[in-house]
């Protein structure tokens, strides 16, 4: 009896084991689709997008066109409406009103579908992984989020990256700091994306050394670094190396080479080279 008790209890923990996982089998591409539904539903509509209309129990009424540059599209029944700048919500209650309005469906249920994300999209150029142009499909997109869909920063890449766009139809540029940007607790300096930006990566700022080092030649300008702190990375000096006579070869505003002799704890500056003479004794 013990034993077909114990045979039972297996059976059935088996089954509900499986059972469960069938649900949730069933559930994980409606909890998906439920996700990216609640993602669409932010979307702005823009010039040059693809969205499918509905209109329940109204087939007839389904239409699937590419909002135009006015961003405008041509619906049936009501004609020329501008759905341009609206999120996906305040599209279908524009539709619905003017079927309602219009007498030609009572109590209309529209939905929008956005199949091809075209009218807002963000440029990211330079030392990225995937430089390219790239849809905003949320409202609120962070520049945090936008280099994290270009792949992050490439090797050689510097940790300044430049804003530019246009603000309140006025020029917009800016220079964010990516080690303050998340060592940030709030989103305050993580700025907002908006259609049009464009997010520059430069290469990382470089400094050259040569002469009587263990290891001449170029390495990152790391921040706050000091002529002393650009020799030891270099290895330090040779056996025939001196610190007297050390130069800086530096470029100024006017682009011109300037020869300057430097204190140890002088701040190095990107593309200056250093140069470490030889000891007469």
């Amino acid at each position: 009896m013990m034993l077909t008790l114990n045979t039972t209890s297996s059976l059935s923990a088996r089954l509900l084991r499986r059972v469960l996982f069938a649900f949730l089998t069933l559930m994980a591409p409606m909890l998906s689709w439920a996700q990216v539904s609640d993602a669409q539903r932010d979307y702005v509509l823009g010039a040059g997008d693809v969205i499918r209309v509905s209109v329940y129990q109204n087939a007839d009424l389904t239409l699937e066109t590419r909002v135009a540059e006015s961003g405008s599209i041509s619906f049936p029944l009501l004609g020329q409406i501008k759905l341009g700048g609206l999120s996906v919500p305040k599209a279908e209650k524009v539709i619905a009103d003017g079927l309602r309005n219009g007498n030609f469906v009572r109590q209309p249920q529209v939905s929008i579908l956005v199949t091809q994300v075209r009218g807002n999209q963000a440029s990211v150029l330079g030392m990225v992984n995937r430089p390219g142009r790239y849809p905003i499909e949320l409202t609120g997109m962070r520049l945090s989020e936008l280099l994290a869909t270009a792949g992050g920063v490439a090797t050689g890449g510097s940790d300044l990256v430049t804003l530019s766009g246009m603000r309140d139809n006025r020029a917009f540029r800016v220079v964010i700091d990516l080690p303050n940007l998340f060592a940030a607790s709030t989103k305050a300096n993580d700025p907002v994306i908006v259609n049009g930006d464009t997010v520059y990566v430069d290469r990382m700022p470089m400094v050259y050394i040569y002469g009587e080092v263990q290891r001449p030649g170029a390495m990152r300008l790391e921040r706050d670094m000091t002529v002393i702190q650009a020799l030891a990375t270099g290895g330090g000096l040779t056996q025939r190396g001196t610190e007297k006579g050390l130069r800086v070869h530096r470029r100024n505003a006017d682009g011109k080479v300037e020869i300057l002799q430097p204190g140890m704890n002088d701040p190095m500056k990107d593309g200056d080279v250093i140069y470490v003479r030889e000891s007469l004794f």
